[in-house]
């Protein structure tokens, strides 16, 4: 490991800061950060977006011998980062997929020359052996990972790939630099497991806060409008607009042009060269929008972006902080706006059902969600909401929509203990739909035949229409009193803040607005049902396990309307399955099991012979004649040695029905048709 710094190389660290940086003084904590990564310590710090992390690793970089090399998640960033240092004299490069040849040459050429003191790499380069070795060749001596929670699988933006970061710190056996803005306490964990083997690294918690920036959250009610009045109050100056899909960013940023705004969309589906020009120009131009796909995020360290708008939910409560966290970084006023409707909460729902995800994972990522929609129908200040999620207490910052105009609650304890009381009643096997339905007595065929109609619950919530009582549930939801349960589709289970309440120990504050508005908002229109979405999205996942496995094409497997054919009508045999529409024999025989495993919680056990019969006439044939076997298997006495037909015996009879003794016998032999041949032949004629 390279030696520590001595005492005279770390007092250089001041005149650099002003000579390269241009800044006469720290930030509040970053002059201890500069420290101990220049002396050459393991250090993890968590630091606030805006709060200056890509110094805390550049500054080191230039005080100690040989060059860092700095992980990055984002080609965006990195550009924009070497940009800079370049521009300040410093000797910086990068290698990514985005690169001119021309760029990497350069690089290659500052390397060879021993000029080169910071290296930018996307992790994705670390799979090839080849960059490997050449790490291990060009004097490598410190390892900056930026972005580090991208680590960890419980995050939100887990990379694959930032798994090898531990085994190259191990290869160089070089000190560690991991920077985050967003870890809570899991993630962390993880991070030090990962990166440090488990060793804890010298760790620095700066705070979340960013108290300049005013947050504020609106119920979608013409999205687009929403947004382009949201940008027509702050018109001239820079902003982004996140949103959740790539033709979303392409239409939204044609009515911000077509309504007079300087606009341009950003997505990881443009040609490279086409993303570079949107970065150039937003690094250069003032009062520029972007709008930029969730997914991809920007990465562009530009400090006087003034606001940030969401049109649709993000993902969590990391990911949402990492993006309004692009706002203001200069310290001056900001605003952000995100806007959220039950058709976001279904997609979040169902992108984290449909996902390859270990079910634990998945449990994880609902409750990260539920935290998420907490924040959206946060009753009071929304800082502190924010921060209580980072494990930090705050006071009511007196800057968010909740502190300006604070929100309609009332004591929404006994409509609690309705909703709590219904998944009780019904065993924790239900989504909102059918509780919803037990609350409002709907007469219904689920509900006859599930006897729900006789609980004592039902039709004791008629207070509230159906809009009405989703608003409750998913204000429950953002309380985390429930979570979905990926393991049964989607149906609620009780957390453990929901006792108390349900015993009568504790009450509970719910958003008037919130629920008074619920009917005035037009039904999203669903692909199926509330109550069967969860299924329709576990029979994707595995539609989309087995496409990948092949090789093909999900639709190969099966459409769509199949899938959703499945999850409303639940076949619980093979027989049934058959029935689907779309299931023809083939597709029975090599993904029956796998489908009815998803339905059903497991495969239906027949023999091989009966297995082929499945959603023919002649399988209800077959179950006859095996039924009548089974009586007669040692006689109408019952005294006689047991005999019987094997099963695909049983199969020809069923398929050819022979039409009297004669034709049995044939098919049986006579010891075999002298006892079943008078009862199969009623059971064929009965099925005729």
């Amino acid at each position: 490991m390279t030696a520590p710094a001595s005492p005279a190389e770390l007092s250089g660290a001041s005149p650099i800061l002003r000579e390269i940086f241009g800044f006469d003084a720290f930030r509040p904590g970053q002059e201890e950060i500069v420290d101990a990564v220049t002396a050459g310590e393991n250090v993890l710090a968590i630091m606030p977006t805006g709060g200056g992390k890509s110094l805390c690793y550049q500054l080191p970089a230039l005080l100690r011998d040989g060059i860092t090399v700095v992980i990055s998640p984002l080609i965006a960033l990195m550009r924009d980062q070497v940009r800079a240092l370049q521009e300040a004299g410093v000797t910086a490069g990068a290698l990514t997929s985005g690169n001119t040849d021309e760029e990497t040459e350069m690089v290659w050429q500052a390397i060879e020359a021993g000029r080169l003191k910071l290296l930018y790499m996307a992790p994705e380069r670390l799979a090839s052996g080849a960059a490997m070795g050449m790490l291990r060749r060009i004097g490598v001596s410190l390892i900056a990972v930026d972005e580090a929670h991208c680590v960890s699988q419980w995050g939100h933006d887990f990379r694959p790939d930032y798994l090898r970061i531990g085994e190259l710190r191990r290869a160089l056996d070089v000190p560690l630099a991991a920077f985050t803005a967003t870890a809570d306490q899991e993630t962390q964990e993880e991070i030090v497991q990962k990166l440090f083997d488990g060793e804890a690294p010298r760790s620095f918690l700066r705070g979340f806060d960013r108290p300049n920036i005013h947050l504020a959250f609106g119920a979608k009610d013409s999205p687009r409008r929403q947004i382009l009045d949201f940008a027509a109050a702050r018109k001239g100056q820079s902003g982004i607009v996140y949103c959740g899909t790539r033709a979303k960013t392409e239409a939204l940023s044609a009515a911000l042009r077509d309504a007079g705004h300087s606009a341009c969309f950003y997505h990881g589906g443009m040609e490279a060269e086409d993303r570079r020009i949107v970065e150039t120009r937003f690094a250069r131009e003032d009062g520029l929008i972007v709008v930029a796909t969730v997914a991809f995020g920007m990465g562009i360290d530009k400090p006087d972006i003034r606001w940030v708008a969401h049109a649709d939910l993000p993902k969590s409560i990391e990911a949402y902080y990492q993006e309004i966290g692009r706002a203001g970084r200069d310290g001056a006023p900001a605003e952000t706006l995100t806007l959220f409707g039950p058709d976001d909460i279904r997609l979040r729902r169902s992108q984290i059902d449909e996902g390859l995800a270990p079910p634990e994972r998945r449990a994880a990522d609902h409750a990260r969600l539920n935290a998420l929609l907490g924040l959206a129908e946060a009753l009071h200040c929304r800082r502190q909401k924010l921060l209580g999620y980072f494990g930090e207490a705050a006071e009511p910052c007196g800057n968010c929509d909740l502190c300006d105009t604070p929100a309609d609650v009332f004591d929404g304890t006994t409509v609690v203990r309705k909703a709590l009381s219904a998944v009780l009643r019904t065993e924790e096997w239900f989504g909102s739909g059918h509780l919803i339905d037990i609350l409002l007595g709907a007469d219904n065929e689920r509900i006859r035949a599930k006897r729900h109609d006789e609980l004592s619950v039902y039709g004791c919530g008629k207070e509230f229409g159906k809009r009405q009582w989703q608003a409750v549930f998913r204000q429950m939801m953002g309380h985390d009193l429930l979570r979905p349960d990926p393991e049964r589709h989607g149906a609620l289970r009780f957390t453990e803040a929901a006792l108390p309440i349900l015993r009568g120990e504790q009450t509970i504050e719910l958003r008037r607005d919130t629920i008074t508005s619920a009917d005035r908002r037009p039904a999203v229109k669903a692909l199926v049902s509330e109550e069967d979405a969860p299924l329709l999205s576990a029979l994707k996942a595995k539609r989309r396990a087995l496409a990948e496995a092949q090789k093909v094409p999900a639709y190969v497997i099966f459409p769509d309307r199949t899938l959703i054919e499945m999850a409303e009508m639940r076949p619980e045999t093979l027989d049934q399955m058959a029935r689907i529409n779309g299931v023809g024999a083939k597709k029975l025989e090599r993904y029956g099991d796998d489908f009815l495993g998803v339905i059903t919680g497991a495969a239906e056990q027949l023999h091989p012979a009966r297995r082929k019969l499945a959603g023919r006439e002649s399988g209800s044939v077959y179950d006859s004649l095996l039924e009548v076997q089974a009586q007669l298997a040692r006689g109408a006495c019952g005294t006689l040695k047991p005999l019987t037909c094997s099963a695909s015996l049983l199969a020809k009879v069923a398929q050819m029905r022979p039409e009297d003794e004669t034709g049995v016998t044939r098919l049986l032999g006579e010891r075999r048709a002298e006892r079943f041949a008078a009862a199969f032949l009623d059971v064929l004629r009965g099925a005729g």
